[in-house]
């Protein structure tokens, strides 16, 4: 075991350089700023000069609407800087084949997309969304990964929805079709969700480790409504303004930290209460259809329509 925490510690080391290297480099080579229309935003490309001028419009374009569809859900991020590392391909089977945000000093979205998709469908993909919405929380360690994919993958939906990209019939196709993924795969990949998740990319455990997660958010909006507190949408807004600057780097406690700042804003228990549930669970988690119906309508609390 303390091999096993002192490699896990090596392997943090390297990324955290590796993420300073690439900062570096991401400011010595072909970065463009663009100050958008919003005053309190600025973005930052690298290897936009690499795409012709019709597809640097395009581009921009598709960047910047989803910055303003992940703004109108989840509000702004602490980062209000984005950084954009891009990778145009000659060949691929969809518009935006992968991506990751690569942490450090500054978050960078990484995208690796067609160049020659068209706006229409690098829009609707729902890549950028997801990659976007992780700006919104702190790094957390391997064993918690979980909760950051779940995270990302649940905000990606609930941002697509509320942006007309996908109808209500379709958010409860996605969510439902996603969590029968996750128990499919659970079945393949047993044990307890903290060590699978810290060993996902070994063991091909990401429908696992990323509908865990969903089912844990969908679980605590459930939770929030029942309660009458705020939703997790207006959490995450408050949270920017309040803790995420104080929650930069990568610690074994991030995600509990982050938790129990839900949990203040909230003024309840719900997020730990969950996490110390599920952080060690081996089965896959039970949603019904009607708590995924439930997500399509905005919900407000009565204490604000008073």
């Amino acid at each position: 075991m303390l091999m096993r925490a002192e490699n896990n510690k090596f392997k943090r080391t390297i990324s955290l350089y590796k993420a300073v290297l690439f900062i570096f480099a991401f400011s010595a080579h072909s970065a463009e700023t663009v100050t958008l229309h919003n005053a309190d935003t600025q973005v930052t490309y690298k290897n936009l000069s690499s795409l012709s001028v019709s597809h640097q419009t395009k581009v921009k374009a598709w960047l910047n609407f989803g910055i303003n569809a992940n703004k109108r859900v989840l509000g702004l991020p602490r980062q209000a800087h984005y950084y954009f590392d891009l990778n145009p391909r000659y060949f691929a089977t969809e518009p935006v084949p992968w991506a990751r945000i690569n942490r450090g000093g500054v978050d960078t979205v990484e995208l690796h997309f067609y160049r020659y998709a068209s706006l229409t469908s690098l829009k609707r993909d729902w890549t950028l969304y997801h990659e976007l919405s992780h700006l919104y929380h702190p790094l957390f360690d391997y064993k918690d990964f979980w909760l950051a994919e779940g995270l990302a993958t649940y905000l990606q939906n609930r941002v697509m929805l509320h942006n007309q990209l996908i109808s209500g019939d379709e958010f409860i196709h996605r969510i439902s079709a996603g969590l029968q993924r996750g128990k499919l795969n659970t079945k393949q990949n047993k044990g307890q969700l903290n060590s699978v998740s810290e060993n996902m990319w070994q063991r091909n455990a990401y429908q696992r480790v990323y509908w865990t997660g969903v089912a844990f958010f969908i679980e605590a909006e459930s939770q929030l409504k029942a309660q009458d507190k705020p939703d997790l949408v207006s959490l995450i807004k408050q949270y920017q303004m309040c803790c995420r600057e104080n929650e930069q780097y990568a610690s074994d406690q991030q995600a509990k930290q982050f938790l129990q700042s839900l949990d203040r804003l909230s003024r309840s228990g719900i997020f730990t209460s969950l996490y110390r549930r599920y952080q060690t669970r081996e089965d896959f988690p039970v949603i019904s259809k009607s708590q995924i119906a439930t997500l399509t309508t905005p919900f407000t609390p009565k204490s604000q329509l008073q």
